[in-house]
């Protein structure tokens, strides 16, 4: 009580700390990037680029540049109208210098400076200066080329000019902070990934990236006259699309604009992205509600209208969005976001735009088109039927019990421990692998799996195919988290999914079905960092008493090189091992190394399980010669 009153008194004014100018971005960064890791740090470019993507928006725009310097830095530059220059009629310093040194400051406030924005704070730039080590920008406006340099976001001189320029725009270069962030070292495919989205999402705008940095230099260009018209074309290329281009339609309804491009493919996936000002609104919102909603409507009136559909007889929102590959991008001026990540759209209005554009565009084209909607429609009511098949054996089977956690698959080997979050399950191959891996493993948190064969391929089948497949079966059954749209990554009984498969051709492709079916099935898992590979040693190099597990060909070449001749093993497979080899390299959490399975690009995985695992082998053959170096970490 005593020591409470002591705090008491020494506790005022004096500790009341009051954080000036951009001290709060420095002292709390997480607060304004989310993160201080590789994430944070290629936010810095992407609030740069927002800033030039919103003058494209306004029409002052038509080229954005990246280029990651030999140095490390990085400059953004655009050919806009550049940031105001004058003196700020009640800062008393020059505009360019309060957007940069000024929280929530910029032209994106109701003072007529964008009507439409993808950066709602005003905390872009500012934000970039105060996490790096040092900022220079420069500003061509009137004639002239301004210049102004930072350091960890304190400017060393007022803005002044340096040059003459016959053109306008603005050039930022900044090097991020290492105080600050785990790594300053930018991932050029990450940026790119980014970059081209939104030359797919700005029709006509050309955007590149360069990559100057020592030993990396690489260049890429985008730019999409056809806007994400062009962007499902390429969504669709490993698919068969059911007509030859697109749907496409761009609409206003006064200030606010919806733009939708779709396809029919003879896939058994839906393919659907939605964003809002150029922001991937991944929890999606009311214009992918509307969206959904309409198209649902727009099939069932036609099933009636042509007779396909019989007396009270219609397909669900599923069925319908079957095969289908979309982008639905939506721009308005008062964007309300809500959602957990802060990307899901809440405007209610849009909801209804989207819906009357869609009734508009897509009613009439399957108006003027009725074979083509003959087609669509057949293809959904096979979906309901398949569907419906699905949902008789997922109660067929809860009715015997074995989707209860109570009643696990037979073959798993469970782990004794409760607690999710310390558990992991391997996938073994084989029966063999499986006994060693069950005898060597740590029955407290560690459970074990054996598969049978090489699982069904998810891609080339429908759900109740992909439901009677026994391994399939017991994988669910096992994680406990259900599937497809009643996925519930909250309720997995295992933190960590390892697949352990041989290291040799079968294992690879055992591996890759694994992979498409988490992809497709369980998309959180892959998401949420729960699905690891395994990395079994290649070989057993022993010299006298001395024993070295060795993981690739290299490994081995360069001990060879290092001891000379020695007694090498190779294994075949898992099952060569004994448990006790098994687990000090494999399965030991001290000793082993696991490959995190991540998507930082989920266009691009999906682009890659199409080709991998589709119908089309030449597209097959030319990504395997395309990425046959790469096989052995494949990384999606």
């Amino acid at each position: 009580m005593e020591e409470n009153k002591t705090n008491l008194a020494n506790y005022g004014e004096g500790q009341i700390q009051v954080l000036e100018g951009l001290d709060p971005v420095r002292k709390r960064p997480g607060m304004y990037i989310g993160s201080t890791d590789v994430r944070g740090l290629h936010h810095l470019v992407q609030e740069i680029v927002d800033n030039s993507i919103d003058e494209a928006l306004s029409g002052h725009c038509d080229t954005i540049t990246v280029v990651f310097n030999k140095d490390g830095s990085c400059t953004v530059t655009d050919n806009g109208r550049g940031i105001p220059t004058a003196i700020h009629h009640t800062e008393g310093i020059s505009a360019v210098e309060v957007v940069l040194t000024k929280l929530h400051a910029g032209g994106k406030f109701g003072g007529g400076g964008y009507k439409i924005s993808g950066g709602l704070h005003g905390v872009g730039l500012s934000v970039v200066n105060a996490l790096s080590e040092w900022l220079k920008v420069e500003v061509f406006q009137n004639g002239n080329k301004y210049e102004q340099h930072y350091k960890r976001g304190i400017p060393q001189a007022p803005l002044a000019v340096v040059d003459k320029a016959s053109f306008t725009g603005t050039h930022v270069t900044f090097m991020p902070d290492a105080e600050i962030f785990e790594t300053v070292d930018f991932t050029y495919d990450t940026v790119k990934t980014r970059l081209r989205e939104l030359a797919y999402l700005n029709k006509g705008l050309k955007i590149s990236i360069e990559d100057k940095r020592e030993g990396r230099e690489k260049k890429d260009d985008f730019c999409y006259e056809g806007g994400i018209m062009h962007f499902v074309e390429d969504l669709s290329k490993s698919k068969n699309p059911v007509f030859s281009k697109p749907v496409y339609f761009d609409v206003f309804y006064g200030d606010n604009e919806v733009e939708v491009a779709l396809q029919y493919t003879d896939t058994y996936n839906e393919t659907i992205y939605a964003f809002a000002n150029n922001i991937n609104t991944e929890e999606g919102g009311t214009h992918l509600e509307g969206f959904k909603a309409s198209l649902t409507k727009i099939i069932n009136d036609f099933g009636k209208k042509l007779n396909i559909f019989k007396g009270e007889e219609k397909v669900s929102s599923e069925d319908v969005r079957e095969g289908v590959v979309a982008v639905v991008s939506v721009k308005l001026t008062e964007p309300q976001f809500e959602g957990q990540t802060k990307t899901k759209l809440g405007n209610s209005e849009m909801r209804n735009y989207v819906t009357k554009a869609m009734n508009e565009y897509f009613g009439t084209f399957l108006e003027e088109n009725p074979s083509i909607a003959k087609e669509i429609l057949m293809k959904c009511l096979t979906a309901q039927r398949a569907r419906e098949a699905a949902r008789l054996a997922r109660e067929n089977t809860r009715r015997k019990g074995s989707f209860e956690s109570a009643n696990l698959p037979e073959k798993l080997a469970d782990c004794s421990e409760k607690n999710p979050e310390l558990c992991e399950i391997f996938l073994v191959e084989g029966d063999s692998a499986g006994g060693s891996a069950k005898s060597g493993r740590d029955r407290r948190f560690q459970a074990i799996l054996p598969l049978r064969g090489k699982i069904l391929n998810v891609e080339k089948a429908r759900i109740n195919r992909v439901l009677e497949n026994e391994e399939i079966k017991a994988m669910i059954t096992a994680f406990g988290g259900g599937m497809k749209e009643d996925f519930d990554v909250t309720k997995i009984r295992y933190d960590r999914i390892i697949c352990m498969t041989d290291a040799d051709v079968d294992g690879s492709h055992i591996r890759i079905l694994l992979l498409t079916f988490f992809f497709r099935f369980m998309r959180p898992l892959v998401e949420q960092g729960h699905v690891y590979i395994a990395q079994p040693p290649l070989y057993k190099a022993t010299q006298g008493k001395t024993e070295k597990y060795l993981y690739s060909d290299k490994e081995l070449s360069d001990y060879l090189a290092e001891v000379g001749k020695c007694d090498i093993q190779r294994y075949k497979g898992l099952g060569e091992m004994d448990k006790e080899q098994l687990w000090e390299t494999t399965m030991n959490p001290e000793t082993r190394t696991l490959l995190k399975v991540t998507v930082e690009d989920a266009v691009e995985a999906n682009e890659t399980f199409t080709r991998l695992m589709g119908d089309d082998p030449e597209l097959r053959r030319q990504f395997i010669e395309e990425n046959a170096k790469l096989v052995k970490d494949l990384d999606i």
